[in-house]
């Protein structure tokens, strides 16, 4: 991973940080979007800050935004985008939502960049080094047994029935006492620190995912989907992001899902 690449993720961050950090608790212009989902002027704005500079400096890469669409998408290199993941809490005022800035080269995520703003908390995870939390390494923790496991999702409502039966029998063998709801992609930054130790989706949009690859898995961690497959462009959606990877087949067990 060339430090270049590293250096320019970091500065589109603080575009972006820079672009958001007016509309928060202040009037950000909420709407909903064709699929009901809410977006709001900081959203755009900060997406148009970050694709400002990639089509200075990377002319020939692909760039894949939530809110501008995709980009070149033949090329390569391909620079994923979700400008506010979290849109929810973001306009509830809760200092949980992140920017998601991903470099997937083949299909594959490379470099991913997780962002809080208002907190200025910056994970960054790439290929061949260790995760950092503003520029000092973090680890995941281990996991002795599931049921010592907090578990995090975002919310019921992400899930389909089917997929809430699988989640809560996993839950089930957890700490479900402490079961966390809510958090968006700062739930895997939490789990990159070491304080959270299994995160579990469904439903999840490539902007939503490629960024957070890179870094879990920087921190020792390990992320896939329901399935067990690693996770890249063509990948379904359903996520499971580990802390400790020796716990896999116990969660897939406790998920007890057989995708066909």
């Amino acid at each position: 991973m060339k430090s270049s690449d590293i250096a320019l993720i970091e500065r589109l961050a603080d575009a972006a940080g820079a672009a958001i950090r007016p509309y928060y608790r202040a009037e950000f212009g909420l709407e909903s979007k064709s699929d009901a989902t809410p977006v709001t002027l900081a959203d755009r704005v900060a997406e148009a800050a970050i694709r400002a500079i990639l089509e200075t400096e990377c002319p020939a890469d692909g760039i894949l935004g939530e809110e501008y669409g995709a980009t070149r998408e033949g090329a390569s290199r391909q620079w994923v985008i979700d400008p506010i993941d979290g849109t929810t809490s973001f306009v509830a005022g809760r200092p949980i939502f992140g920017t998601l800035i991903a470099l997937m080269e083949e299909g594959w995520p490379v470099l991913g960049l997780i962002d809080q703003p208002i907190l200025n908390e910056r994970w960054v995870g790439a290929a061949g080094r260790g995760t950092t939390l503003n520029g000092k390494p973090v680890r995941t923790r281990a996991c002795p047994d599931l049921k010592d496991a907090i578990l995090a999702s975002t919310g019921p409502q992400y899930l389909s029935d089917h997929e809430g039966e699988h989640f809560m029998a996993l839950a089930a063998k957890t700490a479900h006492r402490r079961l966390i709801w809510g958090g968006d992609c700062y739930n895997y930054a939490l789990l990159a620190t070491g304080h959270i130790d299994l995160v579990v989706e469904a439903g999840l949009k490539l902007h939503d995912l490629a960024a957070l690859v890179p870094v879990v898995e920087g921190a020792g961690g390990q992320m896939c989907d329901w399935s067990g497959e690693p996770l890249h462009a063509e990948s379904r959606g359903d996520v499971i992001a580990l802390g400790d990877p020796a716990r896999l087949d116990d969660v897939l067990e406790g998920l007890a899902c057989h995708h066909g």
